[in-house]
Formats: C-alpha cells, sequence, structure tokens
C-alpha cells in the first residue's frame, strides 16, 4: 500500500523552510534557527520539546504503545558565504524560483529538518508504536557527530536516520573522517647564512611527496579512502630573513570502515621519509552559542551497515510504501553517523532530499519535489519502524 501522507500540510512545510533558511545559522550562531524550529515543534504538536546544553533542539512525539525509540537527525548550522563568486539568489532569502527554493541551508541541511519536523508532527499516534524524536544538532560543519552524542544520551534511541542528502536514496555507510597535522622541527639562522640552520620546510618536502604516493585502502561501497594537503604554513611566519625552524602541513584524510586513528597515524609513520616528523590527529574545540564548549579529536570514524540489518529492511519498506523507489547507496563525506554508527555503534541509515552536490555551493538550492518526497518518505519509515 502507498503511503501518500495526505497529512502534511505542503503550503506550512514550505513556509517553515522559508523561515528557516532566513534565520541565519552559521556553526556556533544557531540560536535563531533553533528558536524557530523549537516554535514549529511546538506548533505542530510534539509532546515535548527542549534544547540541551549545547543548543540543539530535541522534539519527541510518543505513540500509543511501546515500541522502539527512532531519532531523526539534521543539523541545523550552516557554513558561511564567500563574498565571490556572486550569489544570484539572496543567500538567505529563501527565494522560490520555478520549482527550487534558493539559500544556504536549503540541502544542507534545513530542508531534510523542516521534512522531517513535518512527517513526525503528522503521523497518526494511535498507530504509532514506540517513540520518534527528531534533533536539530549544532557545530556539525566543525566536529561532526560531537553534539549528536549529548542528543543520544538524552534519547537513548535504538535507531537513526540521518537527513544529509542522498537524492531521494537509502545510504546504508558513509566515509568517516581525520585531520592530521604533520610537524618538522628545524634550527633558525639568519637567511644570508642557511647553511648555519635547519630549514624545517625542506624537512618537511620528502615526507609531502612520499604521502602524495601512499596507497590507500578501497572499499566496495564507499570508495577509495582519500589524502589530501589542506594547508602548509612555517614559522616564524612571514619569515623576514630567518630561516624556518619549524613547519606544519594538514591533511584531510577521509577513512573507510575498521579504520582507526592508531591505523591511520601508523600508515603514516611507517614510510622511511616520515623520519623526524611528528604526526598526529588534530584537536578541536568549539564554542557553542549557549557557552558550552565541544573539544576532542578530530577523528570521526567511517561507518557501514549490511543490507540485510532490520533497519535497511524497515526503512527500505517504509520509503517504498511512501512511493519511492531508493537504491542503496554511502555517503562519500562525513556527517553525524561518525558518532551515531562509529562510536556509538547505533544502527543508523542515511536518507534525505537533494543531492551531496549541493552542499556548500553558490546558489545552494533544494527542488519542492523533493522535499515533499523526502517528507512523505521519513512518514513511510517512522510507520514502518515504529510499527507492531
Amino acid at each position: 500500500m502507498v503511503i501518500a501522507a495526505p497529512l502534511i500540510d505542503r503550503p506550512r512545510l514550505l513556509s517553515f523552510l522559508h523561515a528557516l533558511v532566513r534565520a541565519v545559522s552559521l556553526s556556533g550562531e544557531e540560536q535563531a534557527v533553533v528558536q524557530a524550529a523549537a516554535a514549529g515543534m511546538r506548533t505542530l504538536g510534539y509532546d515535548d520539546v527542549f534544547v540541551d546544553a549545547n543548543g540543539s533542539l530535541i522534539g519527541s512525539i510518543q505513540g500509543a504503545r511501546p515500541g522502539p525509540t527512532l531519532l531523526l537527525d539534521a543539523h541545523c548550522d550552516t557554513v558561511g558565504v564567500a563574498p565571490t563568486p556572486a550569489w544570484q539568489h539572496d543567500p538567505f532569502g529563501g527565494a522560490i524560483v520555478g520549482e527550487r527554493m534558493y539559500g544556504r541551508g536549503t540541502s544542507d541541511m534545513k530542508g531534510a529538518l523542516a521534512a522531517m519536523m513535518y512527517a513526525a508532527g503528522a503521523v497518526d499516534r494511535a498507530r504509532l508504536a514506540g517513540r520518534v524524536v527528531v534533533s536539530a544538532t549544532v557545530l556539525e560543519e566543525v566536529m561532526e557527530g560531537v553534539a549528536l552524542k549529548t542528543v543520544m544520551a538524552h534519547v537513548r534511541p535504538d535507531f537513526v536516520v540521518i537527513g544529509e542528502a542522498t537524492a531521494l536514496n537509502l545510504n546504508i555507510g558513509g566515509r568517516g573522517r581525520a585531520e592530521i597535522v604533520l610537524e618538522a622541527a628545524g634550527r633558525p639562522a639568519h637567511s644570508s647564512t642557511p647553511h648555519l640552520g635547519d630549514n624545517a620546510v625542506l624537512r618537511l618536502i620528502p615526507a609531502i611527496q612520499a604521502l602524495e604516493q601512499l596507497a590507500l585502502p578501497s572499499d566496495p561501497l564507499l570508495g577509495p579512502a582519500l589524502m589530501a594537503l589542506t594547508d602548509i604554513i612555517s614559522e616564524p611566519y612571514p619569515g623576514y630573513s630567518v630561516i624556518p625552524s619549524r613547519c606544519r602541513a594538514t591533511y584531510d584524510r577521509r577513512t573507510l570502515p575498521g579504520e582507526s586513528m592508531e591505523s591511520v597515524l601508523a600508515s603514516l609513520t611507517a614510510l622511511p621519509e616520515m623520519a623526524g616528523i611528528r604526526a598526529s590527529i588534530a584537536q578541536g574545540e568549539h564554542r557553542a552559542y549557549t557557552g558550552a564548549t565541544l573539544s576532542g579529536p578530530k577523528f570521526f570514524p567511517a561507518w557501514k551497515l549490511a543490507p540485510d540489518h532490520p533497519l535497511v529492511q524497515g526503512a527500505m519498506a517504509g520509503l517504498q510504501a511512501a512511493g519511492l523507489t531508493p537504491a542503496l547507496g554511502a555517503y562519500r563525506f562525513c556527517t553525524n553517523a561518525a558518532y551515531s554508527a562509529g562510536w556509538a555503534g547505533a544502527p543508523t541509515v542515511g536518507f534525505g532530499p537533494s543531492a551531496e552536490e549541493q552542499a556548500h555551493v553558490v546558489d545552494e538550492y533544494i527542488e519542492l519535489s523533493q522535499l515533499f518526497a523526502a517528507a512523505a518518505g521519513y512518514q513511510g519509515m517512522i510507520m514502518t519502524i515504529c510499527s507492531e
């Protein structure tokens, strides 16, 4: 039987997404969008709505009978807007042109948040067994999953759905991310007598050249692991007539299931060219708008769920009941599932409107048809997973 989701009010959903896009919510500045989403949850009749210590919003709906707790998560922070190239549409205007809404966060990922909220708010509680929870987490763009950890401590979900973009397909895995720092130490000298010093930059160059040739693993579902040099800087900087005594390079390493901090670093330090070079996982620290500080190593694990897992089967059945025809896939980027699945081991899948390629781009947009289909899909999953 096809679930047409007749109870989801599409005009109100669209108006609500427009309000979310207009609420600027850079990482660490999400208070306005959290307040707007909390008001929306209360209007939709959520049983419990509260904001945790980090500023993440948590809203729950209780079913008529006992059953599992299903958490639908969408981060509510966005990346910024570069001054160039110029946007053709106001990034915080939420303009609707044809069958698209434009604006920062439409695809990444306020569209998914709005669809989740309206899907959960429209379920028939008499048919709901268990509890459905929707979270709008903060600071995901800077530290994936760190804020979700606190949400999950409150909610204790049996199953998690991450709403990052999948083009309406069902993702059962995702790459992880590690930020790796290489440091070389030298000895300063006047640049007119370089032979009296030890140039830290020159010490690091052979290691960088070797890392460019490093063989990395691959996964049939997630594809190859990746390693990209993202910055390099020497000290002192600027180096006025002085041989640099320190040099630091940062790498973005996209990881695969089974890789750990220890194994990733070991694959680097085993290279002969890394002799004398210190390799470590960067430490992150970010302040939430509530004043709370989130910190930890910048290592966010990859994850993968078996196609025959009950959550995958239930989610697929719910999406098909909503009239969708999803394929199984995996995220190429890192998401909050790094915590839910990677660290916590909670069964997790990903489903959301729009495509990965719409994240962080100029003139970001969401197709309205994808928004409405996602809402129907979330409702289908809720009623399938949280049923007797």
